[in-house]
């Protein structure tokens, strides 16, 4: 800052007593800084505040009889309200996160830098996500086109099964209504066509003459923008928020805040000699306070609780998609994928080869599980960003 250069430290695993303290309070800091950055980023930004403008442009755009409303309506449910409720008491200033997550009152800055640098709407479909993320390269002989680098990742590969079954359901709905001998129906449907332009042009503006919007007119255009956005609103958000009590309820797993900077930064004689004779001390320091963990372990039990009226991705058919032979059939399929899906994370979870998912201590990776009991159960994935 100023005139005084930045203040930096690599930490490694301990040798020795001090060191072990040193690397324990090194951990601290950079969950917290990962907490805020979760929080904001890749909950609130990426599945939150980014979906806002389909949902508002379906209801400007397309009438509540259109094909696509009617396939979007379920994944709509309740959002608008919870993000009301968010701005009211988590994301508003002096609110929760920035009374009790590391970022402060820069936290909507942050959010909005992201924003800005790193969002981009086809990057939300799983498969670029990873790519982008260095976690799989393209490989057309591996299961859906793509390679982990790290095999033993319970998210990418409950994620990727999960994001082919939706964009199987996605595909058999959209070739009903746009068949391919009729593709110029795409092109000249003017209520989706407008749906499409309010969500780059005014939903995203700061980002409407970007080059990687995709084009609306094709079948497979439709397909790859539906999908991308069940996914978020489904799978991505079920990914990164009902886990949370479950990871972050007991704070010193996951600490929101950092009070404290690392006792060999700008240390004082009296400081680091604190530290060696009481380190217990000074990592309790550096945790949130007792009012600031309270508040977010209350916040987090809320937020990854499932209400007993939760509407479960697959679990029940709209009336409209019952109407018709066709859908009914495409859904009923979409349905048993599911169920057949919870048995394959079951198996997985069983897999001694899996150290990611099976072992003393590991919390088996089900947040992909489909349905849920109500309560915080570390599973479910709802149609919608209800909570």
């Amino acid at each position: 800052m100023g005139d005084k250069p930045q203040w930096k430290q690599v930490f490694m695993p301990h040798q020795d007593a001090t060191t072990y303290w040193l690397w324990k309070l090194a951990k601290a800091h950079v969950k917290a800084h990962d907490s805020g950055y979760h929080q904001l980023v890749i909950h609130w930004l990426r599945t939150h505040c980014s979906v806002e403008p389909y949902i508002i442009a379906a209801n400007r755009q397309l009438s509540a009889m259109h094909p696509i409303y009617r396939l979007l309506f379920p994944h709509f449910r309740y959002t608008m309200k919870i993000n009301s409720l968010a701005r009211q008491g988590l994301i508003n200033a002096g609110g929760v996160i920035e009374s009790s997550f590391s970022p402060g009152k820069y936290s909507m800055e942050i959010c909005s830098a992201a924003y800005d640098q790193l969002w981009r709407f086809d990057m939300e479909a799983l498969p670029a996500d990873l790519l982008r993320r260095g976690l799989a390269v393209e490989d057309p002989t591996a299961k859906h086109g793509l390679k982990l680098t790290i095999e033993d990742y319970p998210f990418a590969n409950d994620g990727l099964d999960l994001w082919a079954i939706i964009k199987e359901w996605v595909s058999g709905y959209v070739n009903h209504y746009y068949p391919e001998a009729k593709a110029s129906l795409i092109e000249s449907d003017q209520e989706l066509q407008a749906w499409w332009t309010e969500v780059r042009t005014k939903g995203h503006e700061d980002k409407k003459d970007e080059p990687w919007w995709p084009v609306l007119n094709t079948q497979d255009d439709l397909i790859q923008i539906l999908t991308t956005i069940i996914w978020v609103v489904s799978g991505h958000h079920a990914a990164v928020n009902f886990g949370q009590y479950v990871y972050a309820g007991y704070f010193p797993n996951r600490p929101t805040i950092a009070r404290t900077n690392m006792p060999t930064e700008d240390q004082t004689e009296t400081e680091f000699m604190n530290f060696l004779n009481n380190p217990e001390i000074a990592l309790l320091k550096c945790f949130p306070s007792e009012k600031q963990a309270i508040k977010v372990m209350v916040v987090l039990d809320v937020l990854s609780n499932h209400s007993p009226d939760e509407k479960y991705i697959g679990d029940a058919m709209e009336p409209s998609w019952a109407a018709n032979p066709i859908i009914k059939a495409a859904f009923d399929r979409f349905s048993g994928k599911l169920k057949e899906f919870e048995g394959i994370i079951n198996s997985r979870n069983a897999d001694k080869n899996l150290k990611n998912r099976f072992g003393v201590g590991i919390v088996p990776y089900e947040l992909l599980k489909p349905t849920s009991e109500p309560g915080v159960t570390g599973m479910g994935v709802p149609n919608s960003i209800s909570i």
